[in-house]
């Protein structure tokens, strides 16, 4: 009787532990809408988003355009177009991204790209091996400032010398759309400090 009275707690404490996370959110994303202005870094690790065949995607072309941005008002020196490639597209995330960003007239030699990765940890966890190859120390993480809060602290358990810095718009921007991209991303925020993935860590592919 015990064991079922203790078992029903860890449930319960579980749940309590889940709700107040997504319930916590949307005040943890306040904090990481603020534009960097003065602020430089090496490059920006733009994370992927979906390709429709071979374009980004409406939600993805936001967070290039954001990448071409900074780069040309010299926040920074690099951009870095992570995501992989998806059954059905012709071009892997980063080289739609690259192709995007070259035909707005950013030079090829400053594009750095991954092709292996499928979700956010592996975007971050590739384009920091990217980062060691090139000898890049601080960064400004590009996304959509729904996703902001669960990519930097992901960018922190790497160990990313890492600044937020969200889009100014969004493709989120009906009641409906927001509500189910709040809702998404609260699942795996949680989902994320539950499970441990850091045995994949940056730090352990040195």
């Amino acid at each position: 009787m015990r064991l079922i009275l203790w078992m029903v707690f860890l449930l319960l404490a579980g749940f309590i532990l889940v709700v107040l996370n997504i319930a916590s959110y949307p005040a943890l994303l306040s904090q990481q809408f603020a534009e960097p202005e003065n602020i430089k870094a090496d490059a920006a690790i733009v994370l992927g988003a979906s390709v429709w065949k071979d374009k980004p995607s409406p939600v993805f072309a936001e967070r290039i355009k954001h990448g071409i941005q900074l780069y040309k008002t010299g926040h920074v020196s690099y951009l870095i177009f992570t995501g992989g490639l998806s059954e059905g597209d012709s071009l892997s995330e980063s080289a739609a991204a690259r192709q995007y960003a070259i035909a707005e007239g950013v030079p090829a030699t400053q594009i750095l790209i991954e092709e292996a990765s499928t979700n956010t940890w592996q975007n971050l966890v590739q384009a920091c091996q990217l980062m060691q190859e090139n000898k890049l120390q601080k960064v400004l993480i590009v996304s959509d400032p729904l996703h902001m809060k669960r990519a930097m602290t992901m960018a922190n358990d790497l160990h990313i010398n890492a600044i937020s810095a969200a889009t100014p718009t969004s493709r989120y921007v009906s009641w409906r759309s927001k509500s189910q991209a709040l809702l998404y991303e609260s699942f795996f925020y949680v989902k994320y400090k539950l499970l441990d993935e850091t045995e994949n860590s940056c730090e352990a592919k040195k």
